[in-house]
């Protein structure tokens, strides 16, 4: 019997009944909605698509949106100086920065410049750190996509569990596995020198929860799912025409107990855990 769809849209929804009900209840008391600037260098397909998608949700949530566009050759001060210009504007609650970013500037560096209660993404140190400690109210947001689909699932008891994360970036792989260790989970992190090792195939067969976040289609084959797995697959890949993840569906889905689609699984959650981190940075600011 196949595995069943873990679909990001369904929890999506809730989330953002939610947020919708608190936007309007933080309104009414401050007389203000929390407003999320976006920061874009230059110009890039997929920095579109993923803005546009932005700027519609928060309209709909009743979050004030901005792009803030600059050109490809501002130099790494003057990016600076205009991210430190947006910490200190009170109307600006939380700050998205859009990457790719040109060759020229260190996007590492850059996150450091951030204000932490007003980086949405946690990127900034500090608020890696909270995640550490297993304090963080404000999560990266495919990480934290991952988790609310995890935590959607029925009766699922995370605490013992066995699971491997592919991918170690500092974005999904790295603060997905803390949140996971923070779930009592015993977790794996597997990355590209497993790859090269060829051992990767011995680990992916041992996870009750698998979840890929590599980049590249079909990195993990369907037959080394492990029987009744869930499995969640991060990647977005076109191949010949087609958006597919990085793990090979057909087979997959024949041995998971939930696998999420791509696309449709991941993807449908992250702007909206990305507004739910704005209001939550609004109301860190507020001292709520």
């Amino acid at each position: 019997m196949p595995g069943k769809l873990l679909e990001g849209k369904s929890v999506a929804l809730k989330i953002k009944e939610n947020i919708k009900l608190e936007v309007g209840s933080l309104k009414t008391k401050y007389g203000l909605s929390p407003k999320l600037v976006s920061m874009q260098v230059g110009e890039n397909p997929a920095s579109e698509i993923y803005i546009k998608s932005q700027e519609k949700t928060a309209r709909d949530l009743g979050i004030d949106y901005e792009l803030k566009k600059l050109p490809s050759d501002i130099n790494q001060d003057e990016f600076i100086k205009a991210i430190e210009s947006l910490n200190k504007d009170k109307s600006v609650n939380g700050i998205i920065i859009q990457m790719p970013l040109p060759q020229h500037i260190d996007a590492k560096l850059i996150s450091r410049y951030l204000s932490p209660l007003k980086d949405i993404e946690a990127v900034h140190p500090q608020n890696m750190g909270e995640i550490v400690f297993g304090t963080a109210k404000i999560l990266p947001c495919t990480a934290a996509a991952c988790m609310e689909l995890l935590n959607s699932i029925d009766l699922l008891e995370l605490y013992g569990k066995e699971a491997v994360v592919v991918g170690h970036s500092e974005i999904v792989g790295k603060p997905l596995a803390l949140l996971l260790l923070n779930k009592f989970v015993t977790t794996t992190v597997c990355h590209i020198a497993t790859g090269k090792r060829g051992t990767l195939p011995e680990f992916v067969k041992k996870a009750e929860i698998l979840i890929v976040a590599v980049g590249k289609a079909g990195i993990v084959k369907g037959e080394w799912v492990k029987e009744g797995a869930i499995v969640i697959d991060v990647g977005i890949n076109r191949v010949e025409g087609k958006i597919v993840g990085d793990v090979e569906f057909e087979r997959a889905v024949e041995k998971a107990s939930y696998i999420t689609p791509v696309p449709g699984g991941v993807g449908p959650l992250t702007v909206t855990i990305l507004m739910r981190n704005v209001v939550e940075a609004f109301k860190q600011q507020q001292g709520v």
